[in-house]
């Protein structure tokens, strides 16, 4: 019987195969209690599968192929750091040492602990770093039990040599793979991309999940929170991924079949047309030239950009550098490495670097673990956890100041409000400049520019241009904060809309605005990196847009193919409708 289960479109494309199922050790977790003379046999045990794991995950990492994306060596220190975070390895001793509990029971006991922590969390990417705490205590209790890796290594030497739009229902022999898991870490996914699985599908993730971001980096079709996909699908069950909507197809007809082979094909020949477009600049047809800017998260992340014809980086995510942390925060030297790379990898284009987007209720700040947040997404994150911790932000802006000497780079500052904090920031960059001349260490020029992700800001927008010298519109937050939506929350997911009246005012207000003051302003949420909604931004005299690299193609043909001049009264139109969807045809 042919049925569909509906998750998160992460990596676009389609797969098609046969599914590998792929059991969770957490399903049959052992619960019994130990007598006193068995503790040190029970942390025996633990620190075994700790040092095991370890060592395995830095094996991998110190054997990563050159061509492997950027992304698995950075995930993989993570689960390195998380693997010896004290809070886990303390909080495991303490169920074994005064509840008597059993290596598996603690171990996922003090799981359900810190992942609770997790939950509290406001930013959706580090909220979903739980998944990375999950995979870690995973591979551990595989080592406890003696279970195979996730990824089953009799695969990894097959070659299937049918093509996926010629496949037929009674293949069997040398057909595509696709894995059905509960959950894939990025070591599994090192595995992966040496197999011959074409995509997967997992029951939990988000967008921000580290898997979703591998998936992406790897170019692979896949699916996450698909929730009960690995108990509804059956082992060698046919399989059809959508990662583009976010459809999983099980036992499909042939006739499914056949028209997922075709658009398989279909999708290969449009990425290879627009693959061409990589050197062509993106100008209008009314000879408008329009600016495509890159996303990144690392500075690795720079020749990707530079591939798909970036002309520099829009929004450079400093807290990804913060992430995982088990002691203290990354350093001066540490950051201002991380920023000088990411400069001199783009080879002379702008690096615009936006000051760590985190909060207070993150992990990052131990002293703070405790603590209850009624309301994370409205309390201390982005800048003014910043001004909470000057120390911390004095040691960012240095180190944005000394890579500024490499290239051209820009600081951005989120989540601004108030004239305040605008005046408290730049008093501290003034006073890391001060700080940085008195020890005689050289810096460079820096554009100085706000994100515009609070209505307030965004109706402030006079007062934030006497100060900034660019802005930045965080479509993301905004629409969030504007239609009282938290995109996290699945039950009100359906009411996050781009395309709302009130949102299009204030993006619209904002980019005039600083177009009749001469200042520039870029869109770097999602709605830059979306096809659909290019014209309309053009339309609006938005020149600037900011995405993820695998992005920039898709928004460069659609700038290619527009009259920026004609789609202004279009645009207007759109503005003026109480449901801009429908004049879109969205």
């Amino acid at each position: 019987m042919t049925f569909s289960i509906h998750g998160l479109a992460v990596a676009r494309g389609i797969a098609i195969g046969r599914a590998v199922l792929v059991a969770s050790s957490r399903v049959d977790v052992a619960h019994y209690f130990i007598e006193e003379a068995q503790i040190p046999a029970e942390l025996l045990r633990l620190a075994q599968a700790r040092d095991a794991v370890l060592h395995e995950l830095q094996q991998l990492h110190d054997t990563l192929p050159k061509e492997s994306p950027p992304e698995l060596a950075a995930i993989l220190e993570v689960h390195l750091m998380l693997l010896q975070d004290e809070m886990l390895a303390d909080g495991v001793s303490q169920w074994v040492k005064d509840r008597l509990y059993n290596a598996e029971w603690a171990l996922t006991s003090q799981l359900d602990v810190v992942a609770r922590q997790f939950d509290e969390m406001d930013d959706p990417y580090l909220r979903e770093r739980k998944g990375d705490l999950e995979q870690v205590v995973e591979r551990m209790l595989r080592h406890i039990k003696g279970v195979p890796h996730v990824v089953p290594q009799a695969s990894l030497k097959r070659t299937p040599s049918a093509r996926q739009q010629d496949l037929q229902l009674d293949d069997h022999m040398d057909v595509p793979l696709v894995l059905v898991a509960h959950d894939l870490s990025p070591a599994d996914m090192l595995q992966f991309k040496q197999s011959v699985f074409t995509g997967f599908v997992t029951d939990v993730g988000g967008k921000t999940s580290h898997t979703a971001i591998v998936a992406r980096s790897l170019d692979i079709p896949a699916v996450v929170g698909a929730r009960t996909a690995s108990q509804l699908v059956r082992q060698d069950d046919w399989i059809i991924i959508d990662g583009d909507a976010g459809v999983v197809i099980v036992n499909p007809s042939s006739i499914i079949l056949a028209e997922y082979g075709f658009k398989k094909r279909q999708a290969e020949l449009e990425r290879e047309r627009l693959s061409r477009l990589r050197h062509t600049p993106a100008v209008t047809m009314d000879d408008q030239r329009v600016e495509l800017l890159a996303n990144i998260e690392m500075p690795e992340d720079a020749p990707a950009a530079l591939a798909v014809g970036a002309v520099g980086v829009g929004l450079f995510r400093s807290e990804f550098l913060f992430m995982g942390r088990v002691g203290a925060l990354p350093d001066e030297d540490e950051q201002f490495q991380a920023y000088r790379r990411a400069v001199e990898g783009m080879q002379g284009l702008p690096v615009t670097i936006r000051t760590v987007d985190i909060g207070a209720d993150k992990p990052l700040e131990r002293a703070h673990k405790e603590d209850t947040h009624l309301n994370p997404a409205l309390g201390l994150r982005a800048i003014r956890w910043s001004l909470a911790d000057p120390a911390m932000f004095l040691t960012q802006l240095r180190a944005v100041l000394r890579a500024a000497a490499f290239g051209q780079v820009n600081l951005l500052i989120p989540m601004l409000a108030h004239a305040r904090e605008i005046k408290q920031t730049f008093a501290l960059l003034d006073q890391a400049r001060a700080q940085l001349d008195a020890r005689g260490v050289a810096f460079g020029p820096l554009k100085v520019g706000a994100m515009i992700e609070i209505p307030a800001a965004a109706l402030s927008v006079k007062m934030f241009l006497r100060h900034f010298d660019f802005l930045s519109i965080g479509t993301n937050d905004l629409i969030q904060y504007t239609l009282a939506i938290d995109r996290a929350d699945e039950s009100v997911a359906h009411l996050y809309d781009p395309l709302h009246p009130a949102v299009l005012h204030l993006v619209a207000d904002t980019i005039a605005e600083c177009r009749a003051q001469g200042k520039g302003v870029s869109v770097c949420g999602e709605m830059a990196g979306d096809p659909s909604l290019t014209r309309l931004l053009l339309g609006l005299g938005l020149r600037s847009f900011s995405m993820h690299p695998t992005q920039i193609l898709a928004v460069k043909q659609e700038v290619l193919r527009a009259d920026a001049s004609r789609l202004q009264g279009w645009a207007q139109q759109v503005m003026a409708s109480d449901e801009p969807a429908e004049l879109m045809g969205v």
